[in-house]
C-alpha cells in the first residue's frame, strides 16, 4: 500500500471523530440542558487555551526520537478523555474532559501534518491526496451520524467520539512510518526548542501569515457551532444536516486531490484572499437563512472558505519558519487558527445565537473582511521580497 493512502487511512482515524463531534456535540449538550452561552463556553474555552497548551505539547512531542510515539499517546488520552464525559455530570466536568480531550487531539494534526508534508516531499507525492483520504471519513461521519442521530439518542455522539480517539492512537502505531522528530538524529534540550519559538515570535511575515490565515478560519466558528441547531429549527432533518456538512467536506476533497497544479501556479498568498471572499460571501448569505436549494452551492465554498485558506497557510508557514522550528511553527499557527482566533469567535457565537440566531453569521462576514485584508497586505509584501 502506498504511503499516501497509508497516511490517508491515519487522517481517517482522526476525521471519523471530529465529523461527528464538530456538527453534533452541541447537539449532545443542548439535550442535557445547556443554553447557547454555556455551549459556546464549553466549545471555546479548549480553542483558547490551545494557544498555551500547543506549543507546550509540540515541545514536549519534539523531546522524542520517533514522532509517531507523542502522536500514539495523545490519541489514546483524547479518546479516555471522550469517554469520561459521558461518565461525568455537570458543566464543570464537561468543561473540564472536553478541555482535556480536544487539547490532546487538537495537537495531533499539525504534528502529522508535519510527518506528511517531508513525506510527499521525500517520496513525491501530493500531501492533498493523504489529507483528501482522511476527509472521507469526515463526511462519512457527518452522514452516518445524522443518519443515526434519527434513530438513536445523542448518548451515541459520545460512544463514538470515544472510540476514534482510541483508534487515533492504535493508528499512529500501525500506520504512520517510524520517522525521526528530528533528521540529524540529534535530540536538542528542552532551552534550544523553545529558543526556536522565540524565532517564530519575531518573524513577521510568520505572524502576519499566522494571523490573517487564522482571521479567515476563525470565520467558521458560528458554522460549527451553531449550524446544526439553526437547520434543525428551520425545519430540515438530521439527515439534510448531515448531508449539508457532507457537500462541504466533498468539495474539500475535491480541491486537494485535482487541484494540485493549479494551486502551485496561483500561489499561496492568492490561495488565501480567495478564500477571504469566498468567506464573506458565504457567511453573509447564512446570515439571512436561504432556501435549501440555495444551501447547497453556498457549502461548496468551503472548498475555497477552508481548504483554500488551509493549504495556502501551510505553504506559508513552512516557507517563513526555518526547518528546525517546523513543528513548532505548524503548532503555533494551528493553536492560534484552530484556537485562539476561532476560540474567541466561538465564545462570541454563544450569545450571538441566543440573540439575533441566524443574523449572527454577519460577524463572522466582518472577521472574514479583516482576514481579507490582512491577507492582502502579505501579498504586497511577498512581492516586494
Amino acid at each position: 500500500m502506498s504511503r499516501a493512502v497509508l497516511l490517508g487511512l491515519f487522517y481517517c482515524s482522526v476525521f471519523v471523530g471530529t465529523g461527528a463531534s464538530l456538527p453534533y456535540m452541541p447537539v449532545w449538550f443542548r439535550a442535557q440542558g445547556l443554553s447557547g452561552l454555556e455551549i459556546g463556553i464549553i466549545l471555546s474555552v479548549p480553542m483558547l487555551a490551545r494557544v498555551v497548551i500547543s506549543p507546550f505539547l509540540a515541545i514536549w512531542a519534539d523531546g522524542f526520537a520517533i514522532r509517531r510515539t507523542p502522536i500514539m499517546l495523545l490519541g489514546l488520552g483524547a479518546g479516555v478523555c471522550y469517554g469520561l464525559i459521558g461518565l461525568v455530570s455537570g458543566f464543570g466536568p464537561w468543561l473540564l474532559f472536553w478541555l482535556a480531550a480536544s487539547s490532546l487531539l487538537s495537537t495531533v494534526l499539525p504534528l502529522v501534518d508535519v510527518l506528511s508534508m517531508r513525506r510527499a516531499r521525500i517520496e513525491g507525492f501530493n500531501y492533498g491526496v493523504s489529507r483528501g483520504i482522511g476527509s472521507i471519513a469526515f463526511v462519512a461521519a457527518n452522514i452516518g451520524m445524522g443518519a443515526l442521530l434519527a434513530r438513536t439518542g445523542p448518548g451515541l455522539i459520545i460512544v463514538w467520539i470515544a472510540v476514534a480517539g482510541v483508534l487515533t492512537g492504535i493508528a499512529a502505531r500501525t500506520l504512520l512510518p517510524p520517522d525521526p522528530v528530528h533528521e540529524t538524529g540529534e535530540r536538542p534540550g528542552r532551552r534550544d526548542r523553545w529558543r526556536g519559538v522565540g524565532e517564530l515570535m519575531r518573524n513577521r511575515l510568520f505572524l502576519l501569515a499566522v494571523v490573517s490565515t487564522s482571521l479567515i478560519q476563525a470565520t467558521h466558528a458560528f458554522y460549527y457551532a451553531f449550524s446544526a441547531l439553526l437547520w434543525r429549527g428551520q425545519g430540515l432533518s438530521d439527515t439534510v444536516v448531515g448531508l449539508l456538512w457532507a457537500t462541504g467536506v466533498v468539495v474539500e476533497i475535491g480541491f486537494m486531490w485535482f487541484l494540485e497544479p493549479w494551486r502551485r501556479r496561483v500561489g499561496a498568498e492568492a490561495l488565501v484572499m480567495m478564500g477571504g471572499v469566498a468567506a464573506l460571501v458565504r457567511w453573509t448569505a447564512f446570515a439571512f437563512a436561504p432556501p435549501l436549494w440555495l444551501l447547497f452551492p453556498l457549502q461548496a465554498l468551503h472548498a475555497l472558505s477552508f481548504a483554500a485558506v488551509f493549504m495556502g497557510s501551510l505553504q506559508l508557514i513552512e516557507r517563513n519558519a526555518p526547518a528546525h522550528t517546523a513543528s513548532a511553527a505548524q503548532t503555533i499557527s494551528s493553536a492560534v487558527s484552530g484556537g485562539l482566533f476561532i476560540g474567541l469567535a466561538t465564545l462570541a457565537s454563544g450569545p450571538l445565537f441566543d440573540a439575533v440566531g441566524e443574523r449572527g453569521y454577519l460577524g463572522m462576514s466582518l472577521l472574514a473582511l479583516l482576514g481579507l485584508l490582512g491577507a492582502w497586505r502579505l501579498s504586497l509584501a511577498g512581492r516586494a521580497r
